[in-house]
């Protein structure tokens, strides 16, 4: 499968080639600060395939946690691109949204964090739904 995508702006493009290493619902708090509320589709593609063919992306690590993820987005527009950390070297997280072709993403494997989601998050009831991360 060969994937590009970019921000909402177009200063920064993507892209990337495999299969994916997984699709996936995430409903962590954290993802819910990204969307603006929402639960969020991420697809994993493998890292070694994968390229930035515009632009630099802003890159941001809070802090104030042990082993934080770092979330790539466009410093123009603020589209988040894209998710990386050390706990997962072999692929970059890619957020559905920003797909050339969202079709692409099919259907998510798993739904996750479902201990954080709202009241009015509806889970899915045809797929796996873990409390914490599948993994």
């Amino acid at each position: 499968m060969k994937v590009e995508g970019g921000c909402y702006c177009g200063e920064i493009r993507y892209k990337a080639e495999g299969e994916p290493i997984f699709k996936a619902e995430c409903y962590c708090r954290e993802c819910q600060y990204i969307t603006g509320g929402a639960n969020l589709l991420a697809m994993a593609m493998p890292g070694d395939n994968f390229e930035i063919t515009k632009g630099a992306p802003k890159g941001f690590a809070r802090g104030d946690i042990d082993d934080p993820v770092t979330r790539h987005f466009c410093d123009n527009c603020g589209t988040h691109l894209m998710t990386t950390t050390p706990r997962f070297p072999q692929g970059v997280i890619l957020k559905v949204g920003t797909l050339d072709d969202p079709s692409m993403f099919g259907k998510a494997d798993s739904a996750n964090f479902a201990s954080d989601a709202q009241s009015f998050h509806r889970l899915p009831d045809d797929m796996p739904v873990h409390q914490k991360w599948m993994r």
